[in-house]
């Protein structure tokens, strides 16, 4: 498709309006009960992902070989702005479109992004990562799972942790090491997993707001094809750091992988306006300059997402600048969450308020602020990115650096 022979975002945006108000239902304002299974949120989340695939408005930026509509983020943004009365399909944002199927179409094989990009789009699959490990910490390439070449498959062990969704997903982006012989960096590959097969056990991690979105996954002999490499044997970080990339990138706003607007309504977040109409608090002139400051960081960090992300997809600015608007994401949310638990005052404390429950709310989102500065990289990582490879300055200290990994000193 061309330029010329693309339809035009205006064009686009009517078309979408009037399919978006025949067939999609009305957003549901009220926040769910946290329940113990929500595999119903998960089993509407396809429906709704198979309804846009057979209305035509799937993978908007996706190319049209993969199963996606190959337009550009102009159009994204349009049917975003239209589809935000309605209900949308955004468990599956974060991770299986804008990280997983984004680095798939980056860094895997023919095969992978029409049978894996394809059902995602479809509505069929959801996607995983399998990264952060129990005894890793930050250090995302000191990871000591393991995949060892079996004739011309493989065999993986290991444990990970810490992985959204996962007990949803159909397959999982897993990074392994596969020599230990070479520097940390040098001997990892990364593989798709399916989250079924033999030798895969998976737990799932009670959160302090009740909510269990993310699991533990356990890695016995588990047999893969060649066919589950991503990108090149030994080059697993080039494909872990461009899917770090899009994981920034989402959590700043950024991605074009992404429709629909706000949380899944798994993750509801009670917002300084939501706990200004909860308090009736709204003539206080104290509320009222708290609630100005939460809007006005949440647009610096909207217009900035949205600039930094225009320079990376023309090349002002390399990728490594997705780590701006991931920092001040974090940054505008944790300070969100501080000033809703201010203007909620004691009802956060007594989990009562004018709104069923938002006091409560308000304080188990101050008790999970932090969350926003872990993923993606620790904030502390992001601002390392940015002083070293954008501003220049000095690196840290490694002393792994050119180290075979099997000479690494690690914790028990």
């Amino acid at each position: 498709m061309t330029d010329s022979t693309m339809e035009s975002v205006e064009s686009f945006r009517l078309r979408a309006r009037a399919w978006l108000a025949e067939h999609m239902p009305p957003r549901d304002e009220a926040p769910p009960p946290l329940v113990e299974d929500d595999a119903h949120e998960w089993e509407r989340a396809r429906e709704l992902q198979q309804k846009l695939y057979a209305g035509g408005f799937a993978g908007i930026c996706f190319p049209r070989e993969y199963g996606g509509l190959g337009l550009t983020f102009a159009h994204q943004q349009a049917f975003t702005e239209e589809s935000d009365p309605y209900e949308m399909p955004l468990m599956l944002n974060v991770p299986t479109f804008a990280i997983c199927a984004a680095t798939l179409l980056d860094m895997g094989d023919e095969e992978q992004k029409r049978d894996r990009i394809g059902a995602a789009v479809r509505g069929d699959e959801i996607l995983c990562q399998f990264l952060s490990e129990p005894s890793g910490g930050s250090d995302l390439a000191g990871l000591i799972t393991r995949a060892d070449r079996d004739g011309d498959g493989w065999v993986l062990n290991g444990a990970k942790t810490w992985s959204t969704s996962a007990y949803a997903a159909d397959w999982g982006l897993c990074l392994a090491r596969t020599d230990w012989d070479v520097s940390k960096h040098r001997g990892l590959t990364m593989f798709l997993v399916p989250t079924k097969a033999p030798g895969v056990t998976m737990n799932r991690i009670r959160m302090i707001n009740g909510n269990r979105e993310f699991c533990e996954e356990f890695f016995d002999d588990v047999v893969l094809p060649a066919s589950a490499v991503v990108g090149e044997v030994g080059g697993g970080w080039t494909v872990a750091s461009r899917q770090l990339f899009h994981e920034r990138n989402a959590l700043g706003g950024g991605s074009p992988f992404v429709s629909g607007r706000g949380e899944p309504r798994t993750m509801p977040r009670v917002t300084p306006p939501n706990a200004v109409r909860a308090s009736g608090r709204a003539d206080d002139p104290r509320v009222r300059e708290m609630l100005g400051e939460h809007l006005t960081l949440t647009k610096v960090a909207e217009q900035t997402a949205d600039r930094v992300s225009r320079a990376i997809e023309s090349g002002g600015l390399p990728p490594a600048a997705a780590s701006i608007p991931r920092l001040l994401h974090a940054e505008a949310v944790q300070r969100g969450e501080d000033l809703a638990l201010r203007i909620t005052g004691s009802n956060a404390a007594t989990g009562t308020g004018a709104g069923e429950g938002m006091g409560g709310r308000t304080a188990i989102g101050y008790l999970m602020r932090q969350s926003a500065s872990l993923g993606g990289g620790s904030t502390e990582m992001s601002r390392n990115v940015i002083s070293e490879r954008m501003l220049g300055m000095p690196r840290e200290p490694a002393p792994d650096r050119d180290v075979p990994f099997k000479q690494v000193k690690r914790g028990r």
